[in-house]
């Protein structure tokens, strides 16, 4: 059972369920500097978290109806346990609770807030967000024992199995492990991972394109299989197994411009872990704007010029694409000191040439 209501305007808690919640908890998103397309092929990947968060309030419910009220949507879906609801974002949460069940977690019906500012549909995570704080909360009302690595593989899982996106594990990881002030160096075939600080004197900026995307429709599935059939041909379990482009000859096209991509993003990766150079850690990423353009196909017009903007200007070390492409944002390190006047200048220059984009890291005052 599943019905869906929409409301006018945003309601917190106590107005929409009558009374507080139990349990309170929240996730960031992220954006990722480098590694992308590297997760699903056991590759490295380098994401950093945001400052805008996902919050998630709960209680339970006093039937065995589930209650989900999504502020920025307003909208207000019930379903039970047993079947899981229709609506797209709802589906994020149920995957969350139905993957927590399969653990052995006695799951109970649950009143069920979420309000966000993390943007969505440009690449920074939100679906990542909503699921890590989900289990978060879930972990605080009932006690289960979850650490946040199993957080993290609960979540993508629901991911997989329940939004219907073949994602790797990065966005998860990096929702539930990572801060605002140190990206996070992450082997995503063993999960081993450590903490890299930014070159000095540089910060994160983040630019919308304006082109919406949306994963589960894209090419990123198509994306996806395509690398596992690049492995199968060269016999190895992953892409991450390569080290070197010239083992990469005997496939055929596309798959040895994608194989390509994955093999020079891993070992860029790994090398901006080590650059306390803010230009020479530019340089890495304009490197990997040109290979997801050229290599991986999956950079539109719009997401080009914005990240020649960027490049072009004098206080930005580099700048590339950032989530699965076909749209949605770009990731930029600059100057600390320039953030506000380098994110001006670009939409500025990027608006004359008639493309609507807008700052979203860091968030704008008042947003």
């Amino acid at each position: 059972m599943t019905t869906s209501t929409a409301a006018t305007r945003s309601l917190d808690f106590e107005t929409v369920f009558g009374g507080p919640p139990t349990v309170t908890a929240q996730a960031p998103g992220r954006v990722n500097l480098l590694g992308e397309h590297t997760d699903y092929n056991d590759g490295f990947v380098l994401p950093i978290a945001i400052a805008q968060h996902t919050r998630v309030a709960m209680r339970r419910a006093p039937d065995n109806v589930c209650t989900l009220y999504a502020a920025r949507l307003g909208e207000t879906v019930c379903f039970t346990l047993d079947e899981a609801p229709t609506e797209h974002f709802a589906s994020y949460v149920y995957g969350c609770l139905s993957e927590a069940r399969q653990t052995g977690i006695d799951v109970p019906a649950l009143d069920i807030h979420v309000s966000s500012e993390v943007p969505m549909g440009v690449g920074l995570s939100s679906s990542a967000a909503l699921e890590v704080a989900t289990l978060r909360a879930l972990r605080e009302l009932t006690g289960a024992p979850l650490d946040d690595v199993h957080i993290a593989q609960l979540a993508q899982r629901a991911e997989i199995e329940f939004a219907g996106v073949n994602c790797g594990i990065m966005d998860q990881m990096a929702s539930s492990l990572a801060d605002t002030t140190h990206a996070l160096l992450l082997d995503t075939r063993t999960l081993a991972r450590r903490r890299v600080p930014l070159p000095r004197g540089s910060a994160v900026l983040v630019l919308d394109s304006g082109v919406a995307r949306t994963l589960a429709g894209s090419g990123y599935n198509q994306r996806r299989a395509e690398c596992e059939e690049a492995a199968r041909q060269l016999g190895v379990k992953a892409l991450r197994d390569i080290d070197t482009v010239a083992s990469l000859d005997a496939l055929p096209q596309p798959l040895r411009r994608r194989a390509r991509h994955v093999v020079t993003e891993n070992a860029r990766v790994l090398k901006a872990a080590d650059c306390s150079d803010p230009a020479a850690f530019g340089v890495l990423m304009n490197a990997s704007h040109a290979s997801l353009r050229d290599d991986y196909a999956v950079s539109v017009p719009e997401l080009d010029r914005l990240v020649d903007l960027l490049q072009d200007h004098a206080q930005v070390f580099g700048a590339r694409l950032t989530g699965a492409g076909f749209g949605g944002a770009c990731v930029a390190l600059c100057d600390s000191k320039a953030l506000q006047r380098v994110a001006q200048e670009v939409l500025a220059a990027f608006s004359r040439e008639g493309f609507t984009g807008r700052l979203l890291v860091p968030p704008a005052a008042g947003a």
